[in-house]
């Protein structure tokens, strides 16, 4: 990770206990670092923060390693020049133990054009790792 990055404000904007914006080493970044060797998202919402950040951030690598393998596409791409303004969590919703929703609201520029994305997220855990499934968006 780039010390710059490392240091920054977490482009998923969670805060801390006093409302202050985490670091991305702190938040998202330790589970993007490297998605096999470190401790996977412990919820849901967690591990739909950090995707988001790899949108930010154009990490295809961590969004298709985090895509359950049943609806997993084989490749992503980034809409050029695309700037990611926001995420506002909504809700999220334990279903059961392997379970989970979380609806959200991400805002991006594109071309500029402004766009809100409105999602409600389906998560699935296995082996202990949290997975997007799908989502249905409003």
């Amino acid at each position: 990770m780039k010390p710059a990055l490392s240091a920054a404000a977490c482009p998923c904007g969670r805060l801390d206990a006093r409302q202050k914006p985490l670091a991305f080493s702190q938040c998202c970044g330790r589970y993007l670092d490297d998605f096999a060797a470190t401790p996977p998202a412990p919820d849901a919402q967690s591990l739909m923060r950090s995707r988001y950040s790899a949108f930010v951030l154009e990490r295809a690598d961590y969004l298709l390693a985090t895509w359950h393998a049943s609806t997993r596409p084989a490749a992503l791409d980034f809409a050029p020049g695309a700037k990611w303004l926001g995420l506002d969590v909504r809700a999220q919703r334990l279903l059961d133990a392997e379970h989970a929703e979380v609806e959200f609201v991400a805002r991006c520029r594109e071309a500029g054009r402004a766009i809100r994305l409105h999602e409600r997220s389906r998560f699935v855990r296995e082996g202990g790792r949290w997975f997007y499934l799908d989502g249905e968006q409003f």
